[in-house]
């Protein structure tokens, strides 16, 4: 049996609105933080692993030749777009994957909650992506060729598109990681590895026949990757995916995975921990 501390505090709904923002500012800071004792230093490995995830994509199109891509364009831009919400969306997976659904020691002490720690540590994940692609973009426009966007709202929303199935997803794994904690990790690294591939980073979805293009439009971050292509080059029109049908499977994963964590923290104990 959990035993939770509670607090009583009389105080309005707006006051209760700014008790809850600066929980979750805490909580990100602290999800942040915990990559790294040092921000800065999370920060610049997660552009250190961006930019090596960058360089070997552009060896390998470098040997398959530019036919691959067929769209005209900056080169690296189209890889950056690629590169930047498959990191985007592996990153909050994991990083949702990991919270903890009933046996967090953080949650045993009130206002503390599980909307509180999973609203941090989603927009954690996301700060730490943003400050990431802002800078790669700010070095790259500086230092190589400025960079054109035909649509940067829609470029954007894309990113946040990827963030938010992400963690759909994710949440759905952290329900399921309290009765199978080994499946779901086996299953998480099995979703990112297949993300390297399926997730449409070095190809555009024109490019694909009806029998190639069916092995790829069951993933949603390939519909998000193709479209966001679309915002980004004025000569690419994407006709075979829709980022409505991401954001339908993000909702009714997330619709999914909350009803899931519900019913975990009813019957979840900490002696399951204890056996394992």
């Amino acid at each position: 049996m959990l035993r939770v501390y509670y607090f009583k505090r009389n105080q309005s709904l707006l006051g209760g609105a700014f008790t809850t923002a600066e929980l979750i500012f805490h909580a990100v800071v602290r999800s942040i933080r915990s990559q790294h004792h040092n921000a800065v230093v999370a920060i610049i490995i997660n552009i250190l692993q961006v930019l090596a995830l960058v360089l070997v994509l552009y060896t390998i199109l470098s040997f398959l030749g530019p036919r691959i891509a067929r769209i005209r364009g900056e080169f690296v831009l189209f890889l950056l777009s690629g590169v930047f919400l498959f990191i985007t969306h592996i990153k909050s997976v994991s990083a949702v994957a990991g919270v903890g659904t009933g046996n967090n020691p953080m949650m045993l002490h009130s206002p503390m909650n599980m909307v509180v720690v999973l609203l941090a540590t989603a927009f954690g994940a996301l700060y730490t992506q943003i400050v990431t692609i802002i800078v790669i973009l700010f070095i790259y426009s500086v230092a190589v060729a400025p960079i054109e966007i035909q649509e940067p709202g829609g470029a954007f929303g894309m990113l946040i598109l990827s963030w938010f199935v992400g963690c759909a997803i994710g949440v759905v794994f952290m329900a399921l990681r309290p009765w199978f904690p080994t499946f779901v990790t086996v299953l998480t690294n099995i979703y990112r590895r297949l993300n390297m591939i399926f997730s449409g980073k070095m190809f555009v979805a024109n490019a694909l026949g009806g029998a190639t293009l069916a092995m790829f439009t069951w993933n949603p971050l390939f519909h998000v990757i193709d479209q966001c292509r679309g915002f980004l080059f004025r000569n690419y029109f994407p006709r075979n995916t829709s980022w409505e049908y991401a954001l339908w499977v993000g909702l009714i994963l997330l619709l999914i995975g909350l009803l899931g964590i519900f019913f975990s923290r009813q019957h979840v104990s900490q002696s399951w921990e204890a056996r394992r």
